[in-house]
């Protein structure tokens, strides 16, 4: 099999430009910080509960008790606990519906003025929510509630705007590996949330934060200013941009069986301005081929990767009894998974010009790694192995729908020259599966509580196995294409 152009001779490196190389730093830091924000509300959720619950800390005789309940919320930790994962499955939902809505959005006005405008109004919630309250000691929970439905709809606006100015800059050649190894933000994002609370928790956390908000206000300042949206705003086409590669705005699903017959229904022309194409509206984009297969699919395979990313330190403290520091540690292996195979399945689905069969491999894979972890042994080394090779199958095929094929699905044939879908189909696909991991939620704490953990893995089996079952027609349909190709390539010669 003769390899896309964009991969011969170092090509695929030597094409891009220092400004693709800032486009990709800035749309990858942005949503960092944006999941940074999420991480350090996970990562100080013990503290808040203990100062909601101050009555029970109370050890001192000199205070009286009206003065030292006046910030009481809540008569046990427990019930602080359950607030605040109630808060979880609000921002979850609240999210949802906006990343529908931050899709068309997006597509309609400057990709750089939304993404800007949700990370420094989102930095501010997080400030009043977290910060301000603490100081001004005023505690509500209808108010902290009402305050996470607007952070959720806030940042809904980051991944629709990241997406489709990443899809501006980068065509389909070489776009698995690259949106891969992109893709890993939100990993970073975790990471770096936990750094940046666990670094001034010890003064209290409204300075986690404080810093946390900080930062992100700031980034959103640096991409109003630093920002890019796409080749056109330097006077060069995409097709300029991507170095005249033949390929590289080619539509991942095509209604033509031979590759060889397709030509693109656009041209670049030096002199002419660039043509703006109105924005599709989000039924349209609902009907373009493969979005509402890949959005169902997402779904499921959404709501296993969210539980891990969840619930997985809760179930090494509780299910093998390590301590909760350890735990967390542990759990990076899951994201180091994700990482890699983002990364090298998005490099093989570029070789073969094709996603849905190495999805299909890698999906029946991941159930055979959930087999394998669920009957994992009282052993870290083995734990950690075992964790990556699942973060590997699960997280790899999630990160590659939420950004590869989320921009392949925005470039088709059917709006083919125009980047005024990209963020509404990005927004539907990754919107739909936030609905799954908000359900999803709910369901494994339910399963756990009443059945045990053997059969939450049950449950992401199924769950895994609904991901292929959506994409079986794309996958049985690519599988052929690429049969006819081997066919075809064997009788020329």
């Amino acid at each position: 099999m003769a390899w896309p152009r964009a991969f011969q001779r170092g090509a695929l490196l030597t094409r891009f430009s220092h400004h693709h190389v800032v486009v990709f730093l800035l749309t990858f830091f942005s949503y960092s910080l944006l999941h940074a924000s999420r991480k350090t509300f996970s990562n100080v959720k013990v503290s808040v509960s203990k100062q909601w619950t101050p009555s029970a800390f109370n050890t001192s005789v000199e205070l009286p008790i009206e003065i030292w309940s006046t910030n009481h919320l809540f008569p046990s930790t427990e019930e602080a606990t359950l607030f605040l994962g109630t808060l979880d499955t609000i921002f979850l939902f609240s999210y949802a519906v906006g990343l529908f809505i931050s899709g068309i959005i997006g597509d309609r006005l400057n990709l750089r003025w939304v993404l800007s405008f949700g990370m420094c109004s989102s930095a501010l919630v997080v400030f009043l929510f977290g910060t301000l309250t603490e100081w001004l000691h005023f505690y509500n929970r209808w108010f902290y509630c009402c305050l996470w439905i607007v952070n959720g709809l806030l940042q809904s606006t980051g991944w629709p705007c990241v997406v489709a100015v990443m899809g501006n800059w980068f065509g389909k050649a070489g776009r698995g590996v690259i949106f891969g190894l992109w893709s890993a933000c939100a990993s970073v994002g975790n990471i770096l949330g936990a750094c940046l609370a666990s670094s001034v928790l010890q003064f209290g956390y409204e300075y986690a934060f404080l810093v946390t908000a900080s930062v992100q206000f700031a980034g959103g300042i640096v991409i109003f200013f630093g920002l890019l949206v796409s080749p056109e705003e330097i006077g060069v086409t995409g097709q300029e941009a991507e170095g005249n590669f033949e390929d590289s705005h080619r539509p991942l699903i095509n209604d033509t069986e031979n590759e060889d017959e397709y030509e693109p229904n656009y041209s670049v022309q030096e002199d002419n301005p660039v043509t703006h194409v109105k924005a599709i509206g989000f039924h349209q984009a609902c009907c373009l081929p493969g979005v509402i297969p890949y959005s169902l699919a997402y779904a499921c395979l959404k709501l296993v990767n969210y539980s891990f990313f969840f619930w997985l330190p809760f179930y090494l403290s509780n299910n093998f009894g390590w301590k909760e520091a350890e735990a967390d540690q542990l759990s990076i292996w899951y994201d180091v998974g994700g990482i890699i195979g983002g990364t090298l399945q998005g490099f093989i689905s570029d070789i073969l010009q094709r996603r849905a069969p190495v999805l299909a491999l890698s999906l029946l894979l991941a159930i055979g790694s959930l087999v394998g972890y669920s009957r994992s042994p009282n052993d870290k080394s083995i734990n950690a192995l075992l964790m990556t090779v699942t973060g590997f199958f699960i997280g790899g095929p999630s990160n590659m729908i939420s950004s590869a094929i989320s921009a392949d699905l925005g470039r088709q044939e059917p709006i083919q020259g125009s980047s005024e879908a990209l963020a509404t189909v990005t927004g539907i696909v990754d919107g739909t599966g936030s609905i799954g991991a908000a359900v999803g939620q709910y369901l494994v704490s339910l399963i756990q509580d009443n059945l045990g953990w053997m059969w939450v893995f049950y449950f992401f089996i199924l769950m895994t196995s609904c991901t292929i079952v959506f994409i079986s027609p794309l996958i049985a349909r690519e599988i052929s294409s690429l049969v006819q190709r081997r066919r075809d390539h064997i009788l020329s010669e």
